[in-house]
């Protein structure tokens, strides 16, 4: 299959069922019953849309014998990624309403690797080392990037629940204590996905990227994400921190880690080459 057709079709399949979704679970009349999960039919849609979406990602990443890596790729991997996550938490919590505003961003990352494809190949792709490293970094990113757009989400349903105007989309939502229980969920993980992968890649930096740990803006920002992401988990464990003190802190860490990559990968990509 093409390339091109190749990320166009999660796209689609994306498109698909997040239109099917807010038709059947936003777009609905307050007397109507609402549904109360994703049906089997439904959830298996979804995963052939994820399995196409990581098929097409793999052609990106290595589309020959070396492995290329840029911004459009790494946004669309975190994604997917946290997709993947969210498929696997519907089977366990029922996250009713969350279907129409999850998938949107699936169709978006399918798409970002054609307008982003990156033609930045790494080095030691081939080291098992380097490639665990890649791993659990991306599934760090991805669950944290879950996580900001969960929080921006609570953020939005937890003000208009105060003003006493709920939306449709978020009338749907699972209740909020619900929604900050899967947001420290996600955060637990991808911390210590994180801790791993920046005490992997201090203590073995020569070995996974052929030279010494060097102490540049990229693993400054890393780091304080690390220290705000710990921070809000121990005042969440010490003094029972939740609520818009919660978010902030989450948004704060994830800007900060998106600065640490993407923001950088960005600048490299795409605003250097057109001012050149």
């Amino acid at each position: 299959m093409h390339p091109i057709l190749l990320h166009l079709l999660p796209a689609t399949l994306y498109a698909g069922l997040g239109a099917w979704f807010w038709r059947t679970c936003v777009l609905v009349a307050p007397s109507a019953p609402r549904r109360q999960c994703m049906s089997g039919r439904e959830r298996l849609l979804l995963l052939f849309a994820i399995l196409i979406h990581g098929a097409a990602l793999h052609s990106a990443l290595f589309p020959g014998n070396e492995m290329r890596f840029g911004f459009g790729v790494a946004l669309s991997l975190m994604v997917w990624l946290a997709i993947c996550f969210y498929w696997v938490e519907t089977l366990y919590t029922r996250l009713d309403g969350l279907h129409a505003a999850v998938l949107p961003a699936g169709v978006v990352a399918s798409l970002l690797p054609i307008v982003f494809p990156g033609e930045h190949v790494l080095t030691n792709a081939t080291s098992p080392a380097f490639r665990a490293h890649f791993i659990i970094a991306m599934l760090a990113y991805s669950l944290f990037t879950l996580a900001a757009l969960h929080a921006m989400l609570m953020a939005i349903a937890e003000r208009q629940l105060h003003n006493a105007r709920f939306s449709r989309l978020l009338s749907g939502l699972p209740p909020l204590l619900t929604m900050e229980a899967l947001l420290f969920r996600l955060i637990g993980i991808a911390f210590v996905l994180l801790t791993l992968t920046l005490v992997t890649g201090v203590v073995f930096s020569e070995s996974l990227f052929g030279k010494a740990f060097r102490l540049d803006h990229k693993t400054v920002f890393a780091f304080v994400s690390w220290l705000l992401f710990g921070t809000l988990l121990f005042g969440r464990h010490a003094w029972g921190w939740r609520g818009k003190l919660a978010l902030r802190w989450t948004l704060a860490g994830f800007v900060a880690l998106m600065l640490a990559y993407v923001g950088s990968r960005f600048v490299v990509e795409v605003l250097l080459q057109r001012v050149g």
